[in-house]
């Protein structure tokens, strides 16, 4: 690849293969909300276009990014960032990358990798007092591949055996992280009373920080024109719809990555033996920086790899991991090619790009088709193996090779019902029981989830309700904040809580009272939720001390009803407290009441803030919803603050008040509309 290279003040910048773009060709258009509208002749330009406007907004959490995929986060966070910077050296992403991108990855999205590089670089040179490291710059397309490949290897649960090797602790144990999670759900004609088709995008992620959302219209005239969200960083939306389709993303947990203990010979340093030969490992070296004095100094660990994949030693022995994001680097370019699907003919062609390591999908489009899938690269591996923990490095029977094709997984395509939906469960329960995926058809090696939680449950019930649903029965269904009754926690057993009589409990009595004649609804105005709020904070205390499956006794949730009594005396000076009173949305200095609690359809996460209080960090995040009726698609939107990080920009926090109160914007794709109402229309410098 030919580059040319221009010296500014600071940095070097390449002006790559596709030219420099040239910045009066694109415009940013900000609604009222400060989304950016951005439109351009190509799509190399929207990109540009994106990675200045996002900068604009939140530079900073781009460039953190940046910095650990590519094993500089140390530069700037010390040694509480050696970890990731291990672990992005570990994964081998660089070695991967000089492999594949020039075979891989496509002409035309190419230009669309380096014409984001150059809208970052642009924006550092003119902004060198935003920057956190000169280091991570000029960006290229390396770098950008590299960063979403440490992000694929954390979400196939890649870090977690990491850390595990680390630690030595290799049993698997289920991860809590079920008490987070997404929604979907979508209904076709043979389910609405309108005839319409229906997609309810409801992610929840962090409400800040890497894998917080951003929302963006991206409109060019090669085809692209998209309402949706993406991570900082990312070059193109993860998740929204066009005038055609749309689709979203939850997670789902099939089993995708694999541990191998290595046999190594009993003399010959670093051998390990495969069918009765010895191959010596490879060794690398992460190189992790430091700063003394402010002076960087440049430490190194060792790591190693075997045929199965990068490998750590620990006290028991070398372990290494496979998984298939290592060898995969399309899902940056799947996810812009479905950007811009026009019919699910098109969309399922692409999901066979198999770049994508996992997530659920959930689909609709104008032609009235709805689709779930649970997507995933799902190795195919040999039986008579317990995959879930720790299998053997010493046969070449367990280096799998290969992984399961797009129509062996999961799936509902057009169901009878007219409607399919997923809230992280299992994907065996998708719709009505005639449409659903068979669970004997797919090998139990996959992995998939078997369980349904508190969300998928009360989904159904709620869907159940209606023969039709209408519009509004749909946002109904999207914003219920109560629990099904009786409700149970697929990651802990807390059911004694509803068994324990007040009298034999006085000194909690009340409390217990308030939990137990609770309606169920997380409702910020509860002072149920309230009570059960506090006492699951305080529950987590005990949860490490409880073993599988994690059942809470009475004594133990005694323990905790005293601690929820004394947390309500001590900050609120009361036993009834609010959950509003309790949980807020806090942004800057804007602090609001919050509904939700972990495992409602509409569900919140919550972490100490202060004077007993606690701020959701995490749940509702982006909401889309999406409706696609004869005369084109209608679209409404909300995200949890505003769609700037800074706290000087009036939409740092502009949409608090409408996530709280079930509200939501409305978006259009009419470009006339869009310029007329704008508040700022402009170039990038």
């Amino acid at each position: 690849m030919n580059r040319f290279f221009f010296v500014f003040t600071t940095f070097i910048f390449p002006l790559s293969i596709l030219g420099q773009i040239n910045p009066k060709k694109i415009d940013i258009v900000r609604d009222a909300y400060g989304v950016p509208h951005i439109f351009t002749e190509t799509d190399a330009e929207l990109a540009y276009g994106l990675a200045w406007a996002h900068a604009e907004d939140d530079f900073k959490t781009i460039q953190q990014g940046y910095l650990a995929g590519n094993a500089l986060l140390s530069d700037v966070e010390g040694k509480k960032a050696f970890g990731i910077d291990l672990v992005a050296q570990f994964i081998g992403s660089d070695r991967l990358f000089d492999q594949q991108y020039e075979k891989e990855i496509s002409p035309d999205y190419k230009l669309i990798l380096e014409a984001y590089s150059q809208g970052l670089n642009r924006y550092a040179e003119t902004h060198p007092e935003e920057v956190l490291s000169k280091r991570l710059f000029p960006v290229t397309p390396k770098k950008m591949i590299l960063y979403a490949q440490l992000q694929l290897f954390v979400s196939s649960k890649g870090d977690y055996w990491a850390k595990n090797i680390l630690r030595d602790k290799l049993v698997y144990t289920p991860i809590k992280e079920a008490e987070k999670g997404s929604n979907t759900f979508a209904f076709n004609s043979a389910k609405t009373k309108d005839g319409n088709t229906y997609l309810a995008i409801n992610t929840h992620q962090p409400l800040s920080g890497p894998t917080s959302w951003y929302e963006v219209h991206l409109c060019s005239e090669e085809g692209t024109d998209i309402i949706g969200a993406l991570f900082p960083g990312s070059p193109n939306v993860l998740t929204g719809a066009n005038q055609n389709i749309a689709w979203t993303h939850t997670v789902n947990i099939p089993d995708k990555t694999d541990v191998f203990k290595l046999e190594m010979h009993p003399k010959k340093k670093r051998y390990y033996r495969v069918d009765g030969e010895y191959i010596k490992l490879k060794k690398h070296k992460a190189k992790l920086i430091i700063k003394v004095l402010g002076i960087p100094f440049k430490v190194h660990k060792k790591y190693f790899e075997s045929i199965y994949g990068p490998t750590l030693k620990n006290k028991s022995g070398y372990f290494s991991i496979r998984t298939p994001s290592l060898f995969e680097i399309k899902a940056l370019e799947q996810w812009w090619r479905m950007n811009k699907a026009k019919n699910f003919t098109e969309f399922y062609k692409l999901l066979k790009m198999k770049g994508l390591p996992g997530y659920n999908i959930g689909y609709a489009d104008k032609n009235d088709t709805i689709f779930y899938i649970s997507n995933g690269l799902i190795p195919k591996r040999a039986e008579g193996y317990d995959w879930a923990n720790v299998v053997p490095g010493n046969t070449k029977k367990t280096l799998w090779t290969s992984t399961y094709a797009i129509e062996e997984l999961p799936q509902v395509i057009q169901p009878k019902s007219g409607y399919f939906y997923n809230a992280n469960h299992t994907p065996f329960r998708s719709s009505d029981s005639l449409d659903n995926p068979n669970e004997a058809a797919f090998a139990k090696n996959m992995g998939f989830e078997t369980y349904d939680n508190n969300r998928s449950t009360r989904i159904k019930q709620l869907i159940d309700q209606y023969e039709k649903v209408g519009y509004n029965d749909f946002k109904t269904i999207k914003y219920d904040h109560q629990f099904p009754d009786p409700f149970h926690y697929s990651w802990m057993n807390i059911d004694s809580l509803f068994n324990m009589s007040p009298q034999n409990y006085p000194k909690v009595a009340e409390v217990l009272k308030d939990i137990q004649n609770w309606d169920r609804r997380a409702s910020a105005e509860s002072y149920g939720a309230g009570a059960f709020g506090i006492l699951y904070s305080k529950l987590r205390k005990y949860y490490k001390e409880i073993p599988q499956p994690k059942v809470f006794s009475k004594s133990v949730l005694y323990k905790g009803l005293l601690d929820t009594q004394k947390h309500m005396m001590e900050h609120f000076g009361s036993t009834r407290v609010k959950l509003g009173s309790f949980q807020k949305l806090v942004r800057g200095d804007k602090e609001l009441p919050i509904f939700g609690l972990p495992d409602v359809i509409t569900a919140m996460g919550a972490a100490p803030y202060k004077n007993g209080k606690t701020k959701v960090v995490h749940g509702e995040s982006y909401i889309e919803l999406v409706k696609y009726t004869p005369k084109g698609v209608e679209i409404e939107s909300v995200i949890s603050y505003g769609n700037s990080e800074h706290p000087d920009s009036p939409h740092y926090s502009d949409q608090m008040e409408l996530y709280a109160e079930f509200k939501t914007k409305k978006m259009t794709f009419d470009k006339e509309s869009i310029y007329k109402n704008a508040t700022r229309i402009y170039q990038p410098k």
